[in-house]
């Protein structure tokens, strides 16, 4: 009795007439032992309730059964005939299917009872059906339908070809039963939390599959299947392979973090290296960087193509292994590229050149250097891009990318992701180039303005340090100066002009020299700084009426100006918005002299005051910019509190004394310049010293001139006696004739022989030509042609006009 299958609330038995309707019929048998195992099972039986013939088989039918048969089967089974009615039966996926049955004993070749169940199905075909099939088995994705207790019920040929297996080891089993493994686990974990939500899930991954060669990227969807009453039966897992889009993304990820990652600085050497760590190991095993010497240098290398064997620099590497062991040549040593080289030829022709181990010039290239041959060999390389370092018309190097542990060789996107890479390092390398050029020449410039050696004299032991800001700051325009004056004394200067490069450099030099010319006219300090303070803001005028702007070439300077004299052991000192100077007294006891700030240079109209202070005999005077004790990193009282722990060592050496500032006061890598200078007065003894107070009669010049003579001979210089009694006798009768009390002469013997007369009149005097009938008039040019060399200082009383004469070489003693 043939009967079909039906669902839920459908009365089970066909209209008459339906056979002949054209709907297409499909049936199921099975076969049952006496004792209830299934014997046999049909591929209708398969399609109805989803079972493959190796899950039922042997297996007790009655565990197909969703509900107990009725009384009337166990009757006919009991008497062993025929029976045939309305069951309920257990899909794979745990759905229930209403069929009518027909149950037939039958004997079997051994004589023993068999049950031959069958039931006719009815198919319907709905409108589409069949594109629907061909839509899920010619899908672009890997698809897969697993029932609620996650078993396989169908899978198309795409999903099986990336699992490596066919349809029916898939079906009806776990997916964890056939591919064990963290990455399914996970999947399954899946497919349960969308059976249990009924929401989809969406994942993205990247590895290898058993059914591929390479890890791919791969976008996974799974899904609920929901009957009409929204309640989910199975789960629809769909993966389609994304790499082509994923490569992309890792190539846009991969610029972006190079724009923020390459050129963080503008040295060469780093550049060169972030271009290195950024290709590895997201596009290359070994990344390589060679550029010409005159990149380093800063020099302009020559345009065009470089042709024939390449000397080139090796200045960074990288690789996935650690000590990048592959590499033959190590950083700063010069590798000879012959032109045969992939290296030379991408250099020849400005393009990349990919090769690889399968390329017979490849290989003949590397036999000339039986290392790099071994190193290709050991770590199986394979494929190699070069790609030429280019920017603003001029070659700089090359960059070579690797690749030995990826399998798959470089390809078009890899060229091109290489060359934007490159490009963009090529801009930053020649950014740095050019950097490197003008950081040379400025702190040329500089050094050739900064005291190239100290001046000997005796009023201060000195020892002084310059120390530029690290690389990527440029050079400063700090500057320091030792500059003797008359009298035995000395002017000891520092000072710091705001900004960086050859304009700072060349505006220090000026104001270096203008110190000079000050210090020359004898000015206090605080006259002296506002002397400076207008040439600051006539330089910022010039500037601003050369680039037409208004204000914007503003020159911020400050400036420490102090002058000690070693006969009296005071010491002037007056500053321009510079930092205070720190004093070290014998006892060892440090402190910063509090001096009246002062504006910085070049605001104008704004007064200096200067400070007058008596110093111990061996007291340290420490002068220093600001990039000594200031920094955005700390605050500036940590600074202050270094250096005057490194000062505490007074007893040290100058030079001691300094180091142990740079070392213990800086930074790692300074933010800007320093100029350090260190001073120890000395004291010039009283024996060194003889003072006379004359009357304003010119009968005192003949006795001047006597006691001159007693203490030259006195100190073993009576050789001296005869031109510095000429020098007295001029300037003493100069003072009583021409200018006013009181009148004071004064030796000193020091690396020179210094003779002073001070009188109580400002006027200054000055050469004039005498003529050949005058009376007078030669005075001055007399002493000009005696002594080495003279001038005039004034004084809060008047001037001094003083000379010096270098003592004859039978001089002796101390």
């Amino acid at each position: 009795m043939a009967a079909r299958a039906t669902t839920d609330g459908d009365s089970g038995i066909p209209p008459d007439g339906n056979e002949a309707s054209g709907a297409p019929i499909d049936t199921a048998t099975a076969v049952v032992d006496g004792e209830g195992r299934v014997l046999d099972w049909s591929a209708g039986a398969r399609r109805l309730l989803g079972y493959a013939a190796a899950d039922v088989t042997s297996r007790p039918a009655a565990t197909l059964l969703a509900s107990d048969l009725p009384s009337t089967a166990w009757q006919c089974i009991a008497e062993r005939r025929d029976w045939n009615g309305r069951v309920s039966l257990r899909h794979r996926d745990g759905g229930r299917v209403d069929v009518e049955l027909l149950a037939h004993p039958s004997p079997g070749g051994d004589g023993s009872l068999r049950w031959i169940l069958v039931t006719v199905t009815e198919r319907r075909a709905q409108p589409g059906e069949p594109f629907t099939d061909l839509a899920f088995t010619q899908s672009p994705f890997a698809l897969a339908i697993h029932g609620k207790d996650l078993l396989c019920l169908r899978v198309n040929d795409r999903m099986g070809q990336m699992f490596g297996l066919a349809e029916d080891e898939l079906r009806g089993r776990r997916l964890t039963d056939v591919l064990p493994g963290p990455q399914y686990d996970a999947l399954e974990r899946y497919m349960r939390q969308v059976l249990d939500t009924g929401e989809p899930e969406h994942r993205e991954t990247y590895r290898q599959v058993p059914g591929e060669s390479r890890q791919r990227a791969w976008s996974v969807s799974v899904s609920p299947l929901k009957d009409q009453t929204g309640r989910t039966q199975a789960v629809w897992i769909g993966v389609l392979d994304i790499s082509e889009q994923y490569s992309a993304r890792q190539r846009l990820t991969l610029l972006n973090k190079a724009g923020t990652r390459i050129g963080t600085t503008l040295d060469v050497t780093r550049t060169a290296q972030e271009l290195a760590d950024m290709v590895v190991p997201q596009l290359a095993d070994l990344a390589v960087v060679d550029l010409l010497d005159t990149v380093l240098s800063g020099d302009e290398p020559s345009p065009g193509p470089l042709t024939g064997a390449v000397a080139l620099r090796r200045v960074a590497h990288q690789s996935i292994f650690a000590g990048v062991p592959e590499a033959v040549v190590k950083p700063g040593d010069i590798d000879i590229h012959p032109d045969s080289f992939p290296s030379s030829r991408c250099l020849a022709t400005g393009k990349a050149v990919v090769t690889g181990a399968d390329d017979p010039a490849f290989i003949s290239s590397t036999g000339h250097n039986p290392a790099r041959a071994a190193t290709i060999r050991r770590f199986g390389i394979h494929s190699v891009l070069s790609v030429p370092i280019r920017a603003r018309g001029v070659t700089l190097g090359v960059a070579v990318f690797l690749r030995g542990q990826r399998p798959e060789p470089f390809e078009q996107d890899d060229v091109l992701l290489a060359e934007e890479l490159t490009a963009m390092a090529a801009l930053s390398l020649d950014n740095a180039r050019r950097y490197t050029r003008e950081r040379t020449t400025a702190l040329a410039l500089q050094r050739s303005l900064l005291p190239q050696r100290l001046p000997r004299q005796s009023a201060v032991e000195v020892a002084s340090r310059y120390l530029p800001a690290s690389a990527n700051v440029g050079v400063g325009g700090d500057w320091f100066d030792v500059i003797p004056l008359s009298g035995a004394r000395v002017a000891l200067v520092v000072g710091d002009v705001v900004g960086h490069g050859i304009r700072a450099s060349a505006t220090m030099g000026r104001l270096r020299t203008a110190v000079r010319t000050l210090a020359d006219v004898d000015l206090p300090p605080d006259e002296l700084l506002t002397r400076l303070d207008d040439l600051v803001s006539r330089l910022s005028a010039d500037a601003d009426a050369d680039d037409g702007d208004d204000g914007e070439n503003d020159i911020g300077t400050t400036c420490l100006y102090a002058v000690y004299d070693p006969v009296s052991r005071r010491c002037s000192l007056a500053r321009a918005g510079h930092p205070l100077p720190a004093l070290v007294t014998p006892d060892g006891a440090v402190s910063f002299l509090d001096l009246p700030a002062g504006p910085p240079l070049g605001l104008g109209g704004l007064p200096f005051e200067s400070i007058e202070i008596e110093l111990p005999a061996g007291s340290i005077l420490a002068l220093y910019t600001d990039g000594l004790i200031e920094s955005r990193y700390r605050d500036i009282d940590i600074g202050l509190e270094r250096l005057r722990r490194a000062l505490t060592h007074q007893e040290q050496s100058l030079e001691t004394i300094c180091d142990n500032v740079l070392k213990t006061a800086l930074p790692d890598r300074p933010a800007d310049d320093v100029a350090l200078l260190v001073a120890r007065t000395q004291v010039l003894d009283s024996d060194r010293v003889a003072t006379w107070d004359l009357p304003a009669d010119p009968a005192v010049v003949a006795d001047a001139r006597k006691q001159v003579a007693v203490r030259l001979a006195s100190w073993g210089l009576e050789d001296a006696a005869f031109v510095t009694g000429l020098v007295v006798s001029e300037l003493v009768t100069n003072a009583i004739r021409y200018a006013a009390s009181p009148i004071q002469l004064r030796l000193i013997r020091d690396q020179m022989l210094i003779c002073e007369v001070s009188d109580g009149s400002s006027t200054a005097p000055h050469l004039r030509r005498a003529l050949a009938f005058d009376e007078g008039g030669r005075g001055l040019f007399l002493v000009s042609q005696l002594t080495q060399r003279w001038g005039t200082r004034q004084t809060p009383h008047g001037k001094t006009i003083w000379t010096e004469l270098p003592p004859p070489p039978s001089a002796h003693g101390g």
